[in-house]
């Protein structure tokens, strides 16, 4: 409804059109007139008024023809009509009600009862309009209710995906636009962990399945607790074999600190996990390779399949050198240990040749973590923490 409600006055006697005008503006509605029939039915359809105040005689097209047309277009078939006459109220009533009349009037109109019903007609049109309003949009809804299931089932899959790799906390920020798609390609700096379990070839051999089942789902979820603690992102498992990655999708100050730290408290859980799993029989280790530099990072596979991956020499020298790791030792190459060798004691096990690179890569093993310097990672793992 129009604010303030708008009246259309239709009479082709100027001083009735006049007494109306008055009346109906000084109580803050907007008036329009017509002095005829056709008059007004082009008022209705350009104007668009709240309430017809309709005359019943009028040269041309009376005001029965006049409401029967309104009634015949949909837009305006609830338009609310009051006809005013001077004829007799009983016949001119229901000659009005067949053609379609809401209210009547007899003139000359009383000043108050005309107020009242003009007041009671817009009520009843401005609830018709809301309900109107709302049967639209509810149209509007259902028309696009499929497409937006189909994207909450899609946004739904996408999380579920992306919790496969990050924190849940993180996953729900990256759907919600509050951080970057961390499957889009890239190039970032990162330190991956490879690690894998030792021993494990035998122990399936000699294993029942339920029982190989069993030690690996310990093995990953006590692992994936403290990926998650020292928030790294879980690039892939395998089997017994896990890579993580630091310094992406979140940037993290000294990632190589943290996954070597991370890594420190992973080989102290394993001693406990070692002395469970010895009471049944199986010799278990975990070796552990730690390399830092450029890589590209993204998702990899086919439509309705793919994984967070990281592609680069970076990636490959973690996996080689854990391969080489016997079961205890955190194995890191010479570019590595540049990032922590202030913060770390470590061997050197020569010049070894890994797979896949030319040349033989200088090695070491982190035997610990120099005693003064856990505690000033932990605070700045906290402080980074607080100012994420």
């Amino acid at each position: 409804m129009n604010n303030p409600a708008k009246i259309l006055v239709v009479d082709d006697t100027p001083a009735n059109v006049k007494l109306l005008f008055d009346l109906l503006t000084c109580n803050g509605y907007e008036v329009v007139t017509a002095a005829s029939g056709t008059e007004a039915l082009e008022k209705v359809e350009a104007g668009q008024p709240d309430l017809v105040l309709l005359d019943i005689l009028m040269p041309g097209m009376n005001g029965y023809e006049v409401c029967r047309t309104i009634r015949k277009n949909p837009a305006t078939e609830i338009l609310p009509i009051v006809m005013v006459t001077s004829l007799d109220p009983a016949e001119e009533r229901m000659n009005g009600l067949q053609a379609g009349a809401d209210d009547f009037l007899a003139k000359p109109v009383d000043e108050q009862e005309l107020l009242v019903r003009v007041r009671s007609l817009l009520r009843i049109k401005e609830l018709y309009d809301t309900v109107q309003f709302q049967s639209a949009q509810l149209a509007e809804l259902n028309k696009t209710l499929e497409q937006r299931v189909r994207d909450q089932v899609e946004q739904l899959e996408r999380l579920c995906r992306l919790k496969r790799f990050f924190s849940p906390q993180l996953a729900e920020l990256i759907i919600s636009g509050g951080a970057d798609d961390p499957l889009k390609a890239h190039r970032r700096e990162v330190t991956v962990v490879s690690i894998d379990l030792r021993g494990f070839t035998a122990f399936t051999e000699l294993s029942e399945p339920e029982e190989v089942i069993s030690v690996l789902n310990e093995y990953h979820v006590e692992m994936s607790r403290l990926i998650l603690e020292y928030e790294g992102t879980l690039e892939h498992f395998v089997g017994d074999g896990i890579m993580i990655v630091f310094n992406d999708p979140v940037f993290i100050m000294n990632p190589t600190e943290r996954a070597i730290q991370m890594v420190s408290a992973m080989r102290n859980r394993m001693v406990e996990l070692k002395e469970k799993w010895q009471k049944s029989g199986h010799r278990l280790d975990c070796g552990f390779g730690i390399a830092h530099g450029h890589a590209t990072i993204g998702a990899i596979g086919f439509e309705g399949r793919k994984d967070y991956c990281v592609v680069g020499s970076v990636a490959n020298m973690a996996a080689r050198l854990c391969i080489e790791a016997k079961g205890g030792q955190v194995l890191i190459n010479q570019k590595t240990l540049g990032k922590v060798e202030e913060i770390v004691e470590t061997e050197s096990l020569g010049q070894i040749f890994l797979k896949g690179f030319s040349r033989p890569v200088a090695v070491f093993n982190i035997i610990k973590i120099k005693d003064q310097e856990l505690s000033r990672i932990h605070n700045n793992a906290i402080a980074e923490k607080e100012t994420i």
